[in-house]
């Protein structure tokens, strides 16, 4: 692993628990809309694919069927104006994450960010969570035409890097981190702390499985 020199970093259920805030703006929306709110376990299932994919998971489960494009449209709007205004309050790092970063810049390796959250959140919770310094490129679920698990967001990166894609490896708590890294020739280390909706990282075949970030730095030792 010691060639390995950039290390691209999932932002949600892997450095962040942003449930908290998600969870409060999925619900300002939904009782803007007249639904009742929905519990946290819920959400955090409908978390991973970005904004749409969540607005549209919360909406369904409140209607009782897929949204229209304008309930969809209206609800999005909905949700934006709550998530912007909780985002970057109180965000929580998981244990470890300062000192694995710390440690990594220390032994050169060059990091990334690679989300699915909209990009226009990102640079104020990075703020907020004191880790805007530490990423030489970072991208939101928007800078691209794809996201993850599509294979172009890891790849951009590389690319905006100069550095090959076998040189680089991802860390994310995703099935959508594990099939972009797969996709896109490197190797992923799934975190188990996460999300995932759900289910066990294990399931999704990353090379490795770390119960907490730290493991990292064993690793590309």
């Amino acid at each position: 692993m010691s060639k390995i020199q950039l290390v691209q970093f999932d932002l949600d259920g892997t450095l962040i628990d942003s449930l908290p805030q998600l969870w409060q703006a999925v619900n300002l929306m939904l009782v803007e809309l007249g639904f009742a709110q929905a519990p946290k376990q819920a959400v955090q299932h409908w978390v991973g694919n970005g904004a749409d994919k969540l607005v549209e998971r919360a909406l369904t489960d409140a209607l009782g069927h897929t949204p229209s494009e304008h309930e969809q449209q209206t609800a999005r709007a909905s949700f934006d104006a709550a998530y912007d205004s909780v985002a970057k309050h109180k965000v929580v790092l998981y244990p470890g994450v300062f000192e694995t970063l710390n440690q990594l810049k220390a032994a050169g390796k060059t990091l990334a960010l690679v989300t699915n959250k909209p990009y226009r959140f990102v640079p104020d919770i990075l703020a907020s969570a004191g880790l805007d310094e530490y990423f030489s490129h970072v991208l939101g679920g928007d800078s691209l035409a794809q996201k993850k698990p599509d294979p172009a967001p890891l790849l951009h990166v590389c690319q905006a890097l100069n550095i090959a894609p076998e040189h680089s490896i991802m860390v994310g708590d995703s099935e959508n981190d594990v099939l972009a890294a797969k996709a896109a020739g490197m190797r992923v280390v799934g975190v188990t702390y996460g999300y995932n909706y759900g289910r066990n990282i294990a399931d999704s075949n990353p090379d490795w499985v770390l119960d907490n970030i730290e493991g990292l730095l064993d690793l590309l030792k």
